[in-house]
């Protein structure tokens, strides 16, 4: 910065003092207006002192070629969260909300060589089977469940009602969760995110997992589950679960933010006032600009050494800034002239979602199965009041209500051969009891056969 050029003015509620001088990327200031974060934080250069929560420090890549210099070389910087450094010495607060999200586990997202390779490959080679236009039909049957189940009010809820609830459903049908084992895999993956005992709920959904792979070894199906056990990788029990449960975690929570995020733009964006053919534009538009991952991909350095003119110690957490690297300004310029999905929303390198395929799939047909049914959709309370999820991580919506004139039936496409039985997608339900028959995947299946 020279000497013309005035001193970045923080962004309300930024002050770096008291963080070690580390910007604190959480809390509602943070959650209001992240790009005004991002914008301070390119005053740092590619890289920036960050804090990601209390007590928790981190090095964020908020530019563009430099988070792809990151992500593409795993000679450099691994994956194996055990490599942390500060977490090892004691420095993370144990009960840091953070620290879920980057403990290790035996899964893919946290291996690195050839470890990685092989339970990379699994996981790829199993979500590439899935079919297209059978995963059409599954989401536009969750899709009319859920929009039967509040069309009469006339009013909804769309993070709650809808957003949250098309992938948990959807990725219980791609998985073959039969009905008891698919409500506590429901009642898990919500309350780790949403409910009091995350604790509890992960061991929930374990368990549920864990009996899942119990019986398609079994009796295997035509579902994600049996081909990732088919697999030449040849993973055992826990590595079967650790995947899955890597699969359904990662996968609903940024896959909920980007349908809600994308709906967000729909309805409150004039370009898109003609929404029918725009669906597409406004998702990429959404991954660009308001990615529902928006800092993460954590990194270590294997070794000590300089990186984009920041030095960097071995172990020390890399995160990078998704969010912040795609609306820089000369990678706004370039956009402008060329490809529009050159974004880093889905990553970058060895460790790029495995699903974005699917997911692009997933959110295109929820939201155009919508806004077919409920044409006149509007936001229901002004733009402005709309608050959004504070956390460093991932970018979504409280909330996102709606009003519409009420519908008293839904069309229905016919049922899969081989469905059984799901629910009312009110409040998280309580922990259904093994073989009971009211939770949300048994109400669902109910509906499709009656």
């Amino acid at each position: 910065m020279d000497a013309h050029t005035p001193a970045p003015v923080p962004p309300p509620g930024c002050p770096a003092h008291g963080t070690g001088g580390r910007v604190p990327l959480y809390g509602p200031e943070f959650a209001a207006d992240p790009q005004a974060y991002y914008s301070y934080l390119r005053h740092y250069g590619p890289t920036a002192p960050v804090e990601i929560a209390p007590g928790v420090e981190a090095t964020l890549v908020t530019d563009y070629q430099a988070a792809l210099q990151l992500l593409q070389d795993s000679g450099s910087f691994r994956k194996d969260s055990r490599r942390w450094r500060d977490l090892a010495e004691g420095r993370v607060p144990a009960d840091s909300p953070v620290a879920p999200v980057l403990a290790y586990r035996p899964n893919c997202m946290f291996a690195d060589g050839a470890e990685h390779l092989r339970l990379r490959q699994a996981v790829t080679d199993s979500m590439a089977r899935i079919d297209s236009r059978r995963l059409s039909h599954t989401v536009e049957q969750v899709s009319d469940y859920l929009i039967e189940q509040f069309g009469a009010r006339g009013s909804a809820d769309l993070l709650g009602d809808y957003a949250k609830q098309v992938p948990l459903f959807v990725f219980n049908e791609l998985f073959g969760c039969p009905a008891g084992i698919g409500d506590r895999v429901l009642f898990g993956v919500t309350n780790m995110f949403d409910g009091i005992n995350a604790e509890k709920a992960m061991g929930v959904m374990f368990g549920a997992l864990g009996e899942l792979v119990t019986q398609k070894r079994a009796r295997p199906g035509d579902d994600v589950t049996s081909w990732l056990m088919a697999h030449q990788a040849r993973l055992t029990d826990e590595e079967m679960v650790h995947q899955l449960a890597l699969l359904m975690v990662a996968g609903n929570e940024p896959l909920r933010n980007l349908i809600g995020n994308t709906l967000h733009r729909l309805l409150t964006h004039d370009a898109y006032a003609h929404r029918g053919g725009l669906i597409d534009e406004a998702l990429d538009d959404t991954l660009w600009e308001n990615p529902p991952m928006q800092n993460l991909a954590a990194h270590y350095p294997a070794a000590d050494m300089e990186f984009a003119g920041t030095k960097l110690q071995a172990g020390d957490l890399m995160l990078v800034s998704f969010a912040a690297a795609n609306t820089g300004p000369a990678l706004t310029a370039a956009r402008q002239a060329g490809s529009n999905r050159a974004h880093l929303a889905w990553s970058a390198g060895p460790h790029a979602c495995p699903s974005k395929e699917p997911a692009r799939q997933i959110t295109v047909t929820a939201i155009e199965n919508l806004l077919n049914r409920l044409p006149d959709v509007e936001l229901a309370v002004p733009e402005d009041s709309l608050t959004w999820r504070p956390g460093p991580f991932n970018r979504g919506l409280t909330n996102l209500p709606v009003r519409f004139t009420a519908v008293s039936g839904v069309r229905r496409a016919a049922a899969r051969p081989h469905a059984e039985a799901p629910a009312h997608p009110g409040p998280a339900p309580a922990e259904p009891r093994k073989g009971e028959r009211g939770g949300l995947w048994s109400q669902f299946l109910t509906w499709l056969t009656r």
